[in-house]
């Protein structure tokens, strides 16, 4: 495979098709987890692991999968890679794990993870699946991360704990609740589609 080929597949979820702002998928996790940043960095570390490990494993086995239970088989595998997930955190995390409630054993369901093996990791070699499912990740981080940071700051005018803001600073109480991730995230599907215009342009 041609290098630019390769850094297409891994570029391309970045920017181009990122899951959550061209294809909007996992909205749910996105809306929830995002009041802080410390949040946002354990989902994201998640979904990428779940989504590189899946994907290496469904084209793995894409050609040995009968097309009659291709869904239910893709489903154990990702199912499998939550739960590593889960339990770690708990272990390891347990505040964080807490923090994220039920939203890390949803990652199963998430429409990004079960979208590309489906769709691309089942039809594509391994090293195109890691390396898409690696800028699916990446694409599906930045986005969360940078929601997280605007929600955290502006609705407590704190970052990871430390006092961003003056003292006289009055948060913003709506960047905490749902519609604020609604809010920031409308911003940034603004700015993204202004730069693809210049770009085209």
């Amino acid at each position: 495979m041609r290098v630019n080929n390769i850094k297409r597949e891994f570029n391309k979820g970045l920017w181009e098709v990122n899951p959550l702002m061209r294809q909007l998928l996992g909205m749910c996790s996105t809306l929830a987890i995002t009041t802080t940043v410390m949040n946002a960095i354990f989902m994201g570390l998640g979904v990428m692991f779940v989504l590189i490990c899946s994907a290496f494993f469904v084209s793995l086995i894409r050609k040995i999968v009968p097309q009659e239970v291709r869904i239910a088989v893709y489903a154990v595998i990702i199912a499998t890679f939550v739960t590593i997930v889960d339990i770690f955190f708990k272990a390891k995390f347990p505040l964080v794990s807490k923090a994220l409630g039920p939203y890390v054993p949803l990652i199963i369901v998430n429409c990004i993870i079960l979208g590309r093996c489906e769709g691309f990791s089942s039809r594509n070699s391994i090293l195109v699946s890691v390396l898409d499912g690696l800028g699916m990740g990446l694409g599906y981080s930045w986005v969360i991360l940078v929601l997280a940071i605007l929600r955290e700051i502006l609705g407590s005018g704190k970052l990871l704990g430390i006092s961003i803001l003056p003292n006289s600073y009055n948060p913003l109480i709506v960047m905490v609740l749902p519609a604020g991730a609604f809010l920031i995230l409308g911003l940034l599907l603004a700015i993204m589609n202004s730069i693809d215009i210049k770009r085209k342009g």
